[in-house]
């Protein structure tokens, strides 16, 4: 019965239109928060190694969407280029996480 009295006295809806602004600030700051994966990520696919199974995936996907009728697809290059990313990704994300 304490708890109805407590809702019906802070229940106002106008009270709720002020709770609004504070929920926008804290949407802001969380937009401002970077995920280290990523960052790490891009920075590995700049490696000589990632570069090299890229080049190798684009490759292959421009060789399949230039003809009309084939078999073949990519799955092969695109493990590789994923491997590389990963294996360049695993070594130093770690080192990031607190």
């Amino acid at each position: 019965m304490v708890f109805e009295k407590n809702m019906l006295t802070y229940g106002d809806p106008d009270d709720e239109e002020e709770d609004v602004p504070e929920e926008e600030e804290e949407e802001e700051e969380e937009e401002d928060l970077v995920d280290p994966l990523e960052t790490i990520r891009a920075k590995c696919e700049e490696s000589e190694h990632c570069v090299h199974t890229k080049e190798r995936l684009e490759l292959c996907e421009a060789r399949v969407s230039s003809r009309s009728n084939t078999e073949e697809d990519c799955t092969e290059e695109l493990f590789d280029f994923l491997h590389a990313r990963d294996h360049c990704v695993a070594h130093k994300l770690f080192h990031n996480v607190k």
